[in-house]
């Protein structure tokens, strides 16, 4: 085993002489409480190491020994439930007995090493097996079953298989000979968190990610397999919008990534997800949903392998076939821990001084997002949704900037809407989703047959509506022709509709996907109607005075997910409310008919 002497300290950064070899990105202990640390460069007789702990205390010739292993996280039955820090230990276990910081040095396994697991087997003495290959099933938590495969990169013929029975994590449950000789396999294996987990092939985003949320699903959607930022200044409702999409996605695991926010945010995430409901199995959420924690006050360099932590266990989950959402909170605070470890090591710094190779690191983060045939030749997904925290709401800095580069759905908030209480606070003329196109096949499959038009339709009426607010700041709305008075009218009734929607509501929370259809078929008749009265001679603003668009306005709220006959009633007090404003034009409806 290397050891090394330090020699230099700067915060969370040390460097050390090693006697013997250290590797890259290798996982060292540092000083008696045996500190938590990676190698992370090596330079001629030195090597640099990050420290995930603490270094209050640390002097220099403090020991440095390695382990000879990369960073790695244990990947087993057990982690569904689970809450983590950022370098995979349990939280219960390195909480401190007194105060409220966690304890330094600890080692603690991410899995109970004493917790048994009833184990089934799949296969047969003698089959030959390759990575990804099904080994077995254990009931892991819920309704979910962890799939116990063989690790990726081994192969041979299959000589010993545990029957049926209880197991611990690290007893071995089968037995291969390959090319290599012996090899043992346990429930419970080892993988390095900054080297992507391999699939067979990469599939097309066809179907989105169900989140429940009308401006996302209809107007903006994510695929299953897609990247999505969502950015937003100081208050716009990004964490909230986030642990909504946790909650109401459709995805068979969640994996949350608290990275570098409050304490206050986070700690309301760790004592609210486990007493929360799951909408799709009614059991409690927490048993498809593991937790990583990593606040603003923890140690910056933990911060920034908590994302890879989170990563690696979501390719985990998506390697036994399940589609998993992996929702990191924030991609900013995470740049900000690299911009803080690149300034101690003394690094040329690039814009508003974070490290040149932010757009590599980012690139490689949301590339390990995809919808994938996994080694076992099924289909699978891993979607990412991470928040952006832009300084002043300013979209056009580094972390902003760059994260647009390398996701397909952008969700920008806008602080306006937050501060008058409109949720979700997206900004339908600033964002977009490059998935449109992708998911536009399983729309028209599943009863959209419009979805597309009716889309184009709408983002077009709220840009109109945009620049002809900009008219009326000028001239006034009473020197607008009707026409353009009906634009104003529209749009504010739309918007109301379709975009706003309430977290408070029982029936509004969660807006089917058949709901969300119905509501713009009678968003859309609602408009052709109102253009045909105008056209008839009727002034736009009357509109507004009849009792059916209050009825229009609230349909989100007062028309359940399975009531959807009752949008056809809609529909029908809307023709009947223009008729009798506009008798001309519903005498040429008779005509026509």
């Amino acid at each position: 085993m290397s050891e090394a002497r330090v020699f230099w300290i700067n915060g969370p950064v040390l460097k050390a002489r090693p006697v013997g070899s250290l590797q890259m990105k290798e996982a060292v202990f540092v000083g008696e409480e045996r500190l938590a640390a990676e190698v992370i460069r090596l330079d001629g007789d030195a090597v640099t190491v990050q420290v995930f702990e603490d270094t209050t205390g640390l002097k220099p010739g403090a020991v440095v020994r390695g382990s000879g292993l990369p960073l790695a996280v244990s990947l087993g039955p057990g982690m569904l439930g689970s809450m983590f820090d950022g370098i995979q230990r349990p939280l219960s276990t390195i909480a401190s007995s007194h105060g409220d910081f966690f304890r330094a040095g600890v080692e603690a396994p991410a899995l109970d090493p004493e917790q048994r697991w009833r184990f089934t087997p799949k296969l047969d003495v003698g089959v030959a097996v390759v990575g990804g290959t099904v080994l077995g099933e254990v009931p892991e938590s819920g309704n979910t079953s962890s799939r116990i495969l063989v690790p990726p990169g081994v192969s041979g013929t299959l000589t010993w298989i545990a029957p049926q029975g209880d197991y611990k994590g690290a007893e071995t449950i089968a037995r291969l000979h390959g090319e290599s000789g012996e090899r043992q396999i346990a429930m419970v294996n080892r993988w390095p968190i900054r080297q992507p987990r391999p699939s067979a092939r990469r599939l097309s985003t066809e179907q989105p990610l169900l989140t429940g949320q009308r401006i996302i699903d209809t107007f903006f959607p994510v695929a299953k397999g897609g990247a999505a930022s969502l950015p937003g200044g100081f208050g716009t409702g990004k964490t909230v919008l986030l642990q909504t999409l946790a909650k109401w996605c459709d995805a068979d695991v969640i994996v949350y990534v608290g990275c570098g926010e409050r304490g206050n945010e986070m700690a309301d995430v760790l004592d609210e997800f486990p007493e929360l409901e799951d909408p799709l199995t009614g059991r409690k959420l927490m048993e498809r949903t593991v937790l990583i924690a990593n606040t603003s006050n923890m140690p910056v360099a933990a911060r920034e392998a908590s994302i890879y932590t989170g990563m690696t266990i979501a390719e985990y989950y998506r390697d036994q076939g399940h589609h998993v959402a992996l929702f990191a909170d924030s991609i900013s605070r995470w740049a900000e821990a690299l911009r803080e470890i690149s300034g101690r090591l003394e690094e040329l710094p690039a814009e508003e001084g974070y490290p040149a190779y932010l757009p590599t690191r980012l690139a490689e983060f949301f590339e390990r997002a995809g919808s994938v045939s996994t080694l076992q030749g099924v289909p699978a997904s891993l979607t990412v949704v991470a928040t952006v925290s832009p300084p002043g709401g300013d979209f056009s800095e580094p972390v902003t900037a760059h994260t647009r580069r390398y996701v397909k759905s952008f969700l920008a908030l806008d602080k306006v809407r937050a501060q008058a209480r409109f949720y979700p606070a997206i900004d339908p003329l600033q964002s977009y989703s490059g998935y449109v196109q992708h998911t536009e096949r399983w729309w028209t499959s599943h009863g959209g047959v419009r979805w597309a038009s009716l889309t184009k339709n709408v983002l077009a009426l709220l840009e109109e509506q945009s620049r002809l607010e900009k008219m009326v700041k000028i001239v006034g709305r009473d020197a607008l022709p009707a026409a353009q008075r009906l634009v104003l009218v529209c749009a504010e009734i739309v918007v109301e509709a379709l975009l706003r929607q309430s977290a408070f509501s029982e029936i509004d929370r969660y807006c089917s996907s058949e709901k969300q259809m119905s509501m713009l078929n009678v968003a859309d008749d609602f408009l052709s109607q109102s253009q045909r009265v105008v056209e008839a001679g009727v002034d736009p603003d009357t509109i507004l005075t009849l009792p059916v668009v209050r009825r229009v306005q609230r349909m989100g709220e007062d028309i359940a997910n399975d009531d959807l006959e009752a949008f056809s009633a809609l529909t029908h007090d809307i023709s009947t409310a223009f008729s009798a404003l506009a008798p001309t034009f519903a005498q040429n409806d008779d005509n026509a008919a």
